[in-house]
């Protein structure tokens, strides 16, 4: 009779399948910092390009099906839910499947490209993070939980489950894809100021109801003759050469771009990774230096926010120049995309030369 008695006693401490869940989600989330870290594993195993693919496809699977089928039993309605016993079943494979698709991540060693290593590592914390975001949502009460209509707004699990089959085999692959998009947001963000300047409205018209709904439109925030609105002729002055200073960045990163394309090899892996970690840089400095043209202009900090992008460019192209992708360096557009950056850096400096002397 003990023995029978032992399996219902254990069956009796099992948790609620709601608290199971909540566990699971707290579970998920502590795993997200060990997998933000970026450290392989050492092993002594060769590694097998294909298999590592094929096992990482195979992982990002499961956790696909795992997620559908958690989904399937949780927003049944009406109730019940599942029992306990079905709950920590269910939990425990949604464990092993993220635990397998984390392994794989951690079986890719760092000589096979950093910038490889980061996209995989991205698109493994999307899933682990997409299926704690999913659990949380499941393990609220049914009454306060959204209709099982609204639960494809949680669907991110899937999305980046996904998106592992789209990630680049190879790490010069990985490094087009990261300065392509570099490429992109310097374009977006030069023609977003180009546009502003030309229509002479750097805010975009949003600044018309503001004109529309004053009675004194003499004193209005908005009007042409408000420097917190709008540029002077000293600004416009000084937009000239910050601008040609953006479109001379993402002239030079075009110029990154094309020379990895045409001559990058998969093996130089270390020295696509420095290319593609510098070019890293080019964005966000670009952006700062956009954002410093908006009005209200200060000079000073324009010309502190263009030697950044300066700075990087100068040694972004250096690197590259240094690199294999650019075999014949006298031959190439590298030393007159420095004199370009030079230029513009040298002109914004003699237009803002008396802020340094007040």
């Amino acid at each position: 009779m003990a023995s029978a008695g032992a399996p219902a006693a254990a069956v009796s401490t099992l948790i609620p399948p709601l608290e199971q869940l909540r566990l699971l989600a707290g579970e998920l989330r502590v795993l997200l910092p060990g997998v933000r870290v970026d450290e392989a594993r050492e092993t002594t195993k060769e590694f097998n390009r294909k298999t590592f693919w094929r096992s990482l496809n195979e992982a990002a699977v499961k956790v696909s099906r795992e997620a559908t089928t958690l989904t399937e039993v949780f927003s049944r309605l009406p109730l019940p839910l599942p029992s306990s016993q079905e709950t920590q079943r269910f939990c425990e494979q949604v464990r092993a499947a993220i635990k397998a698709v984390i392994a794989v991540y951690y079986s890719l060693p760092k000589d096979q490209g950093i910038t490889l290593r980061k996209l995989v590592r991205n698109a493994t914390v999307d899933i682990v993070d997409g299926m704690a975001q999913l659990v949380e949502v499941l393990c609220i009460t049914p009454a306060q939980r959204p209709e099982n209509n609204d639960l494809i707004s949680y669907n991110s699990v899937w999305v980046a489950c996904r998106q592992v089959p789209r990630i680049p085999r190879d790490n010069k692959a990985a490094a087009l894809l990261k300065l392509t998009k570099s490429v992109d947001l310097v374009k977006d963000a030069h023609e977003e100021m180009e546009q502003a300047v030309e229509e002479c409205d750097p805010y975009h018209g949003l600044l018309n109801d503001i004109e529309d709904n004053s009675d004194n439109h003499g004193d209005v925030l908005g009007c042409p003759n408000n420097q917190d609105f709008y540029w002077s002729e000293e600004d416009q002055e000084l937009i000239i050469p910050s601008l040609a200073l953006v479109r001379t960045s993402k002239a030079c990163l075009k110029e990154i771009q094309v020379s990895v394309a045409q001559n990058g090899k998969k093996d130089q892996v270390a020295q696509l990774d420095d290319i593609v970690d510098i070019s890293d840089e080019i964005s966000p400095s670009v952006d700062d230096l956009v954002l410093s043209i908006y009005p209200p202009m200060c000079h000073l900090t324009v010309r502190i926010n263009s030697a950044k992008p300066v700075s990087v460019l100068k040694k972004a192209l250096e690197i590259t120049k240094a690199s294999h992708v650019i075999p014949q360096p006298e031959d190439s557009l590298i030393p007159l995309l420095i004199n370009a950056t030079d230029h513009c850096m040298n002109r914004i400096k003699e237009l803002t030369q008396n802020q340094l002397e007040l």
